[in-house]
């Protein structure tokens, strides 16, 4: 199942990377304010669909685009979670940061993760129990034990009240560690935080296509993910801090006023 989900993941690359030698003839349309879908997320999501069920035609899918299969529901063994460009306001600017996230849940557990970054050629993987890769190679989350010694990633959503609560929590967390970065993806900054990158990382308001794969990953290679009080019901709640154990903590002392 792992080698399908990189097998999709490479064949929606192909199409993101063809499309992008020329941003400026893709079909943008706005969802909602600042949240943008393009004619190359829904070409690149169908060729991972595709993919998937040609190899698994019974499971079940949760895709950003398309949304839910007519099969997805809470009996569910297998579901498919997608986001087949995450980072898209990224690329449609031609900003390389922005990547492809595919999750597979099992009975309600996240089992297999695929990110995969097309421009910098980096394939991340985890499958639960058996540890988390960069390109193969075995990942660990930072191993900083006080937050004053770390750099954080961050985002936020559209609208005026989610920026303000964004600027209240970024005050917070730039006052007490070395550097706050928001890099506009939220699936790759998890997986930043799994490679050791990054040592942690907060937002509000996210959908589980952008938190499926990256949490696996983290959690895999020895970190946490948590909703902002600590509580592990962060895929479908939407609000996530994901970090090594022991920064994870220092975040949620920080952070748990906002949840």
């Amino acid at each position: 199942m792992l080698n399908t989900a990189i097998k999709a993941a490479r064949r929606a690359a192909t199409v993101i990377n063809r499309a992008s030698f020329d941003v400026e003839r893709i079909t943008v349309t706005e969802k909602q304010h600042n949240d943008f879908v393009t004619d190359v997320d829904q070409a690149a999501e169908q060729a991972i669909v595709e993919t998937l069920l040609k190899a698994y035609p019974d499971h079940a899918i949760l895709a950003e685009e398309s949304g839910a299969s007519a099969n997805l529901n809470d009996e569910s063994e297998y579901a498919w979670i997608i986001d087949p460009i995450d980072g898209t306001t990224n690329f449609m600017h031609g900003y390389p940061n922005y990547c492809v996230s595919i999750a597979l849940q099992q009975r309600g557990i996240i089992t297999q993760a695929v990110i995969y970054d097309p421009v910098r050629n980096d394939l991340f993987t985890a499958t639960k129990g058996a540890g988390a890769f960069l390109n193969e190679k075995r990942i660990r989350v930072t191993k900083h034990d006080r937050i004053a010694n770390t750099m954080i990633g961050s985002g936020h959503q559209a609208g005026p009240r989610a920026l303000d609560e964004y600027m209240r929590m970024y005050q917070i967390m730039a006052e007490r560690c070395q550097a706050v970065r928001s890099s506009g993806s939220a699936a790759l900054e998890l997986a930043n935080v799994a490679a050791g990158r990054i040592d942690g990382y907060y937002e509000k308001g996210l959908k589980p296509w952008d938190i499926a794969a990256g949490s696996l990953l983290v959690t895999e290679a020895g970190g946490i993910c948590g909703e902002f009080n600590g509580e592990s019901s962060y895929l479908y709640k939407g609000d996530i801090i994901a970090a090594s154990p022991k920064v994870f903590g220092q975040m949620v002392t920080l952070l748990s006023p906002f949840a």
